[in-house]
């Protein structure tokens, strides 16, 4: 049982969270057997477009590829939540002792409850998703019923629209195994914010504020993590995230006219489709951080594309040479002071 099981009844989050996702589209049995056909097809296809296209070459499918439905999608994430809370719940509880009883019991399942409303929501609008917690490797997620549900409302032609996700997906993955060192880096900034909370200072207050950043209400990450030092890991945090959704958008433009016939289309329904969106899902997706996420793709996209055009590909994959070498959250908006300290 994880520590944070204690605080956040991770299977009632689980289930809520799949039932609320739903089932997605009505499709046929055959229709289903044919869309993860081509979805899988499609991610492989994808490692060598990525490839040619970056010069990044991926380890042998050690990340393997799964083709999910909402409920997995869901599941996964609450192993991802998991891993986050795990190492906090784990100080306190060597502080304190964990909570029992009753309290615990409705305490714990209150939250999971809370989780599993975000997940079910998310659940029923996320295409893709490289999880970096799996062990040992990572996995990539593609999540079937939604991708049939977004090339529906576009009238795409699926089989493009498929290749087109499958090669921003596959992208985070090549980003992971290509560069051995990312998901360790990504691993040791994760324990740095756990181990920069002082025990004396950690309280079950500061835990669930965390929960509740999670959720998407109340405190900011930032604000739960308020010294100068976790401010610092999270802004390296922010630029390394912004950086790897930045690079596979651009991966995706870059290599989508060879081989999509219909990328232009795409992209344009596409962002409209984003901008869109009613009232209750813009409120829904502000309270759950997915505009902040929006400006990762806008704004580590422009730095890619900056770099690239000054420099070049060959020269911009500097960035995955070492830890030190990717972009903090000031540098991405300044892609000259990235090339300056780095490129020289």
């Amino acid at each position: 049982m994880s520590a944070s099981s204690s605080m956040v009844d991770w299977e009632v989050a689980a289930s809520l969270g799949a039932r609320l996702a739903g089932d997605g589209p009505a499709v046929s049995a055959g229709e289903a057997a044919a869309v993860v056909a081509e979805l899988r097809a499609g991610a492989e296809r994808s490692t060598g477009l990525v490839r040619d296209y970056t010069g990044l070459v991926a380890q042998e499918r050690t990340a393997p590829v799964l083709v999910v439905d909402r409920a997995g999608w869901v599941r996964a994430n609450t192993q991802g939540f998991q891993a986050i809370i795990d190492p906090l719940v784990t100080k306190l509880s060597e502080k304190k002792g964990p909570p029992t009883g009753l309290a615990k019991a409705i305490g714990s399942r209150v939250t999971g409850a809370e989780i599993g409303l975000v997940l079910g929501f998310l659940g029923s609008k996320v295409l893709g998703q490289f999880d970096p917690f799996f062990e040992p490797d990572g996995r990539l997620l593609l999540v079937a019923p939604n991708i049939v549900t977004v090339e529906r409302e576009l009238q795409a032609d699926p089989t493009d629209f498929r290749l087109w996700v499958c090669l921003h997906e596959e992208t985070h993955r090549v980003q992971f195994t290509a560069v051995p060192w990312m998901r360790e880096h990504l691993f040791s900034e994760v324990r740095a914010l756990s181990e920069s909370v002082e025990p004396a200072k950690l309280t079950e207050d500061v835990i669930n504020r965390l929960v509740d950043s999670l959720k998407g209400g109340g405190a900011s990450l930032a604000e739960v993590m308020a010294t100068p030092e976790q401010r610092a890991i999270l802004d390296r945090v922010t630029g390394m995230m912004s950086l790897l959704e930045g690079h596979a958008d651009v991966v995706m433009d870059g290599v989508g006219p060879s081989v999509i016939p219909s990328v232009a289309s795409i992209r344009k329904k596409f962002n409209r489709r984003r901008q869109g969106v009613g009232s209750l899902d813009k409120i829904l997706r502000r309270l759950l951080g997915l505009e902040a996420k929006m400006a990762q793709y806008r704004d580590g996209a422009a730095f890619v594309r900056a770099v690239v055009d000054k420099a070049g590909m060959e020269q911009f994959n500097a960035v995955f040479a070492a830890a030190d070498n990717l972009p903090d959250k000031a540098e991405i908006s300044d892609p000259d002071r990235w090339m300056s300290r780095v490129l020289g």
